[in-house]
């Protein structure tokens, strides 16, 4: 079962497979023992207590590790990487957000961290791997895999997004605008809210490559500069959507304003049919 504060401890056996361990077998790990990913519950108390105190991370880090504050950004320390990345939670399907996932890298061990009641897709999916046995094998590749299924999960965002600007493109030539009025802000808020985790994302990332640290080889820098350029594809996409919203929300705007004045002639041609009758009653 589920331990408090501990989504998974997995020992990597180095041939893509790995080991689960629990809070004890954590606590007794040392690095000869093999690389270890261990995945927690930020908001907990088990995972602050260990943080702070058992896991040995220097203190500022262990700070980073915790804070509320989870702007993507990567920094490089004398014996490993704080990585902050932003991933698609998963767990309510209406609204889509990005959600922090906070790490700790070294050559020995992956310390990852997302909040409770946030669930990534991307983490499961390499777990998955690894229990099947065809798992990353060393630590760079961890991460690298990591950076690759976070953005994975963001395509089918965008292209959800994509569909509904264009459904609403033909919409708003047959429908009233007021309608559509709030389905087009509803979109626009969703673009801006991704458009401001993927900029710093694109810069976290651009960050991790060009990083001089022995725990990203020269192949896992390929891949994250793949990873970076469909990141950058991201980001046009979604300059694109706010070109078209605006366009959209000018269209609605005219139309707007043309119901008013279509309303507004009619009440004065109203007004006049029934100014006769109105001058004779106070004759």
């Amino acid at each position: 079962g589920l331990e408090p504060g501990l989504r998974f401890a997995s020992l990597l056996d180095g041939r893509g497979g790995c080991i689960d361990l629990g809070w004890e077998e954590v606590e007794r790990w040392r690095s000869e023992h093999g690389f270890l990913w261990i995945h927690l519950e930020r908001d907990t108390p088990q995972a602050t207590a260990w943080i702070q105190g058992k896991s040995g991370v220097d203190p500022l880090v262990a700070e980073a590790l915790l804070a509320d504050d989870s702007r993507p950004r990567v920094e490089a320390f004398d014996d490993g990487l704080l990585v902050v990345l932003r991933g698609i939670n998963l767990a309510e399907r209406e609204e889509v957000e990005l959600v922090p996932i906070h790490m700790w890298i070294d050559e020995h061990r992956l310390i990852s961290l997302r909040d409770k009641d946030h669930a990534l897709c991307a983490l499961r999916d390499i777990r998955l791997m690894l229990k099947a046995g065809r798992g990353p094998r060393k630590a760079g590749l961890l991460l690298v895999q990591i950076a690759e299924k976070v953005e994975r999960d963001l395509e089918p965002v965008l292209d959800q997004l994509d569909a509904q600007v264009e459904q609403m493109e033909d919409e708003i030539i047959g429908k009233a605008a007021a309608e559509l009025r709030h389905t087009l802000a509803d979109l626009r808020r969703r673009s801006v809210h991704l458009r401001r985790y993927l900029g710093p994302q694109r810069e976290a990332l651009y960050r991790l490559r060009n990083e001089d640290t022995p725990i990203i080889d020269d192949r896992d820098r390929m891949r994250l500069r793949s990873v970076i350029d469909r990141v950058a594809r991201h980001l046009e996409d979604l300059d694109a959507f706010r070109d078209r919203t605006t366009i959209l929300h000018e269209d609605l705007a005219a139309q707007l304003s043309e119901s008013i004045a279509k309303t507004s002639n009619r009440l004065t041609g109203l007004a006049a049919l029934l100014l006769p009758p109105g001058l004779i009653a106070g004759m």
